[in-house]
Parts: C-alpha cells; sequence; structure tokens
C-alpha cells in the first residue's frame, strides 16, 4: 500500500528515545524545553510553547486570548468551513462564534474578498478575530488578510497546523499574525504522533499558554528556575502557596511528554530536507497525472509550499464519482482520504448550521463532497509514482 502518510523508525529515532529513557524523567523536561527552542528557531519567532496536540494547542490560544483581554468571550471569529473538524471545536468550546466565509478552488483557502464581504455588513464589535487555516500546506494570501484585519480592528490567528515550513516571500506562515499553532500528528509534514505547539512573539501569551496547559497554574514562567532556588511566584508569607499547585485560570491538562519532544528534535534536523523531497514528489506526480488534468484538478506546485499531501478535486463526476475513484485505487494499492467536508452543511456535529449556511459557500460544498488526497510524503518512490500513474490510467480506461 502506498500509503497517505509514513512515518520509519530509524537509529536517531531509537538513540534519543532512549536518552529519555536513561535520563529517568518522561514527563515535560529537558527535550521539551530544547524542541520549544529549536523549533521556535527555526520557524522564526521569539517563542514556543509545545503541547499535548494540535487540538490543544488551537484551545489553549484563543482562551490565552480571551484571558488576556485581547479577544471578547463569546464574540464571532471569521474561519473557514473546509479543515480538520478540530479549528471549529476549538473555536466553540472556547465560547466564540465561528462565522464561515467560502475558499479558493485553486488553494482551499479562505480569500480576502470573502472575508471582507461578511465584515463590510457587520456591527462593530461583532467580531474579534480571524482564524486562516492553511489548509494541505497551502498559504493563505496572509499580507491582504492582514491588511483587512487592521482595517476593522481584528487580530489574527494563523492555524498553521498543516503548513510547517511553508514560505510566504521567504517568511515561514505562522509568523505573520498574533499567535499560530503546529500540530504534529502522526500523518503530518513533521510528525512525532502526538504533540502541538504554540508560537508567538508575544511574552505574555507564551506565559498564559504555558500556565493554561498546566490548568492554568500560576506558574508561567517561559524558564523555570526553581532548581537554582530561585522563583518567581514563591510566597512571601506563611500561607505556602506553592505555584505548581495554586491556579490563576481555568484550564486543561494538555502538557506533552519527553519522548514526543525527544522524536521532534530528530524531524527538526531532517525538516528541509523533509519538505523538499515532499514538493519533489508532488511535482512528479503532477507531471505523471497531467493527461487526467480533464477529469481531476491537480494541485499548484510551488517549492515553497510545505505539502500535508496530494490534494485532488474530481472535475467530472459523470465520469465516475469520487467514492468508486477512492475504492478503485485502494483496490490497486493506493491509499486515499477524502478532503474534509464542508463544516457547517456536511458535519453532522454542526448540523444546527446547515439551513443557516445552505447553498451560501458552493465552493466548499463542492470541494468537501469531490476533494480527496493520496500521499507525497518522502518515503514515496519513483516507482510508487509510477505504479499511481498505471493505477489512474486503468482507472479512467474502464
Amino acid at each position: 500500500m502506498i500509503t497517505v502518510g509514513d512515518f520509519r523508525i530509524g537509529k536517531e529515532e531509537k538513540d534519543i528515545i532512549n536518552e529519555v529513557l536513561d535520563s529517568g524523567r518522561i514527563s515535560e523536561g529537558k527535550y521539551v524545553k530544547k524542541f520549544e527552542i529549536e523549533f521556535a528557531k527555526k520557524i522564526g519567532t521569539k517563542y514556543c510553547v509545545a503541547l499535548s496536540s494540535g487540538t490543544s494547542a488551537l484551545v489553549a490560544g484563543l482562551l490565552a486570548l480571551i484571558y488576556s483581554g485581547k479577544i471578547k468571550k463569546a464574540s464571532k471569529v471569521i474561519t473557514t468551513p473546509v479543515t480538520y473538524i478540530a479549528t471549529i471545536n476549538a473555536i466553540v468550546l472556547c465560547g466564540l462564534e465561528p462565522v464561515f466565509v467560502d475558499i479558493s478552488r485553486d488553494n482551499f483557502n479562505i480569500t480576502p474578498e470573502n472575508i471582507e464581504n461578511v465584515l463590510k455588513n457587520s456591527k462593530a464589535g461583532e467580531f474579534s478575530l480571524i482564524l486562516p487555516v492553511h489548509l494541505m500546506g497551502y498559504p493563505c494570501d496572509m499580507s491582504v488578510i492582514n491588511q483587512i484585519a487592521q482595517k476593522y480592528n481584528l487580530l489574527v490567528f494563523e492555524d498553521t497546523a498543516q503548513a510547517h515550513g511553508t514560505k510566504i516571500n521567504g517568511k515561514n506562515t505562522g509568523t505573520f499574525s498574533i499567535m499560530a499553532d503546529y500540530s504534529f500528528y502522526i500523518a503530518h509534514n513533521i510528525q512525532v504522533g502526538e504533540m502541538g505547539a504554540i508560537v508567538t512573539d508575544d511574552k505574555n501569551l507564551a506565559g498564559l499558554v504555558r500556565s493554561i496547559k498546566a490548568n492554568g497554574r500560576l506558574c508561567d514562567c517561559l524558564e523555570c528556575t526553581r532548581k537554582q532556588g530561585i522563583c518567581a511566584h514563591q510566597p512571601v508569607d506563611e500561607l505556602d502557596n506553592d505555584p505548581r499547585f495554586t491556579h490563576s485560570y481555568v484550564g486543561y491538562n494538555f502538557k506533552t511528554m519527553e519522548f514526543q519532544a525527544a522524536l521532534g528534535l530528530i524531524q527538526i534536523s531532517k525538516m528541509d530536507e523533509i519538505i523538499s523531497k515532499r514538493a519533489e514528489n508532488v511535482k512528479k506526480l503532477n507531471e505523471r497525472l497531467k493527461n487526467f488534468s480533464n477529469i481531476i484538478k491537480l494541485p499548484y506546485y510551488s517549492p515553497d509550499i510545505s505539502y500535508l499531501a496530494y490534494p485532488l478535486i474530481l472535475k467530472d463526476t459523470k465520469k465516475i464519482s469520487r467514492l468508486k475513484l477512492r475504492k478503485e485505487l485502494e483496490n490497486r494499492g493506493v491509499e486515499t482520504r477524502p478532503l474534509f467536508g464542508c463544516i457547517p452543511t456536511q458535519q453532522p456535529a454542526f448540523n444546527y448550521l446547515k439551513k443557516q449556511y445552505e447553498e451560501k459557500l458552493p465552493v466548499a460544498d463542492y470541494v468537501g463532497a469531490n476533494g480527496f488526497y493520496i500521499g507525497c510524503h518522502q518515503y514515496i518512490t519513483d516507482n510508487d509514482i509510477e505504479h499511481i500513474g498505471k493505477s489512474f490510467e486503468e482507472i479512467f480506461k474502464e
């Protein structure tokens, strides 16, 4: 099976996991701290906070914006209808209201025009945030989105869960807004199994995220100095309120472990190579499948994109359905996944929004019903690409 994603354990990975075991500490410690330093450096932000997943990073990031007073609780958030559902779950779980705008058929992302169309008809103070998602690694138009945000006095929070290392004019996605989240899920571009991160240049927000991920405890220091006998939160009276067990906010247990962070350090060292190989595979797949571009829309290629996968949209639904095409590919050993359905019209969890958004998100509805993806990961070989090409030839000849 040519898989959608793959993760292979080599000597480096085994050695660093053994280092963690030999250290005698598996909860957050030096490997998590080192990962945070190295990932922030790699992305180009001042701070990084590691969390248990991309979903927890979204929740903690949004709560940090609310607790800091930067956005209002119960306010509206402009976002995309086509994304992994965690994005929208996080918005709703934080007491915010998602407002969906339609997407581009070329890169699956929300467009500045659709954002402005909503905002120009809104009441003052109704919206507080724009949350664009760089889906499948494709970058949103952050320059124009930021101009719109400034015009309407909104903040921007990038969901960069699927775009580690994607660049806009030489600068990494995740650095164009007040904060951004990442996911290191097993099927993603940079992968460790389960882990997430928030990156930001705002020291106070980084500290808030660090507090929220530890059940809102008083400790929000970016660097713990307790071992040196120094604690910024040590009580000065006889109450003996240990800052680790004194809580300033309502939070969650979103801490990660040393194992994931250790694997993340290996991934960071290979990050440029991984991104380059994935982009090379997209270029080769486009060349191999170009004769079928009248039936399936191929993804556009750029060496600046960190591809999560190889997304396709079925154009000729009369010739073949998405379900049949996916089944035929899987029968030939090519694993597939449907592209994420349009949240308010195609996801059962959000059925309560279906009537409100019916026929208002035509591109998202079409992409959600007819989009799918196959793998382009770094372990896919030229022989695999040839097999994929032959598989499509056989299917479309029938």
